[in-house]
């Protein structure tokens, strides 16, 4: 039995699914796993293990799938290629290469039957043990300048319990999501969580308040999961759990909400997937000058008028 976690109870562990076909980029995905798919430079799961690094979580477990072992390779060492950059002196590279494999101690354990999300989540129990831990869903991928992940630790080392990330959209997009019915809860930013429902339909949405892909979960979690019978779609839906927690506190601690106003990108959708990249590109130091400019130009002199 999972004890709960009670204020202050100290987060390094991270969990991560990564056991997803990826079937809206197909055929890219049909031989490279999506979470492999390059943002600029760096594969989209680099930037998500370096959101946990930076929020100071550093025992991370990356729950796989079949065809997933390019992951694997990735944040491993490639003494091959290392010595090839060195005997080079292109040492900037090194760097890169090496840092990959320096972020974080890194687990994988294959999820086997893919049952949905809270089954996967329920797949980190003995590694997670009995402390709270994070889970971050890898299409999700937060701008490192607006600390989503840190706030929501912050959060729980206040209250205990579970805390889910939020956003405000627009009803008709909630069927796309998890939605939470909350009430204030003194910060601008938090709200007290009182029930979830996975995907409504727009006039059942209890909120605006849609359910994004970081959470900061009590341990008790995998006893409520290990319970919960498969939901929408034949899967083991972890809202369903976390309506359980939210219902009734005594399961695990109350829920919270941090409602994020920051910079998202959802990885999983191409078009914000594209966004994404430009984004990242034309900030970025060593790209953006030349991509800016050539992005104006395009956009002023290439694109047919009123497009």
């Amino acid at each position: 039995m999972s004890a709960s976690s009670a204020p202050g109870s100290r987060i390094t562990k991270a969990v991560i699914p990564a056991a997803g076909l990826g079937t809206r980029f197909l055929p890219a995905t049909k031989a490279t796993p999506k979470e492999m798919l390059p943002v600029v430079d760096k594969p989209a799961i680099q930037y998500v293990i370096e959101e946990a690094v930076t929020a100071g979580l550093s025992d991370i477990l990356m729950i796989t799938g079949r065809n997933k072992r390019p992951l694997e390779d990735h944040f491993d060492r490639n003494y091959e290629l290392e010595e090839a950059l060195r005997r080079k002196g292109d040492d900037a590279r090194l760097d890169q290469v090496q840092a990959s494999s320096e972020l974080a101690n890194i687990h994988y354990v294959r999820q086997g039957d893919p049952r949905g999300l809270g089954h996967a989540v329920l797949c980190a129990e003995e590694h997670v043990g009995e402390q709270p831990f994070a889970v971050l869903l890898g299409d999700d991928m937060m701008d490192p300048r607006d600390p989503l992940l840190t706030r929501m630790i912050d959060v729980q080392q206040r209250h205990g319990g579970s805390v889910v990330a939020l956003m405000e959209v627009d009803r008709s997009q909630l069927h796309l999501y998890g939605c939470v019915a909350a009430a204030p809860n003194g910060d601008d930013d938090v709200v007290a969580v009182s029930g979830l429902v996975e995907k409504p339909r727009p006039a059942d949405a209890p909120s605006n308040l849609a359910i994004i892909g970081r959470y900061v979960l009590d341990p008790r979690i995998f006893e409520v999961l290990r319970k919960t019978d498969p939901g929408r779609g034949g899967e083991i839906q972890l809202t369903d759990a976390l309506q359980a927690l939210a219902a009734d506190p005594s399961l695990g601690g109350p829920v919270h909400g941090v409602v994020f106003r920051g910079r998202r990108y959802d990885t999983g959708d191409r078009a914000d997937y594209l966004r994404a990249i430009v984004r990242l590109a034309c900030e970025r130091e060593d790209l953006g000058p030349d991509f800016r400019t050539w992005l104006r130009s395009y956009v002023q002199q290439e694109m047919p008028q009123g497009v």
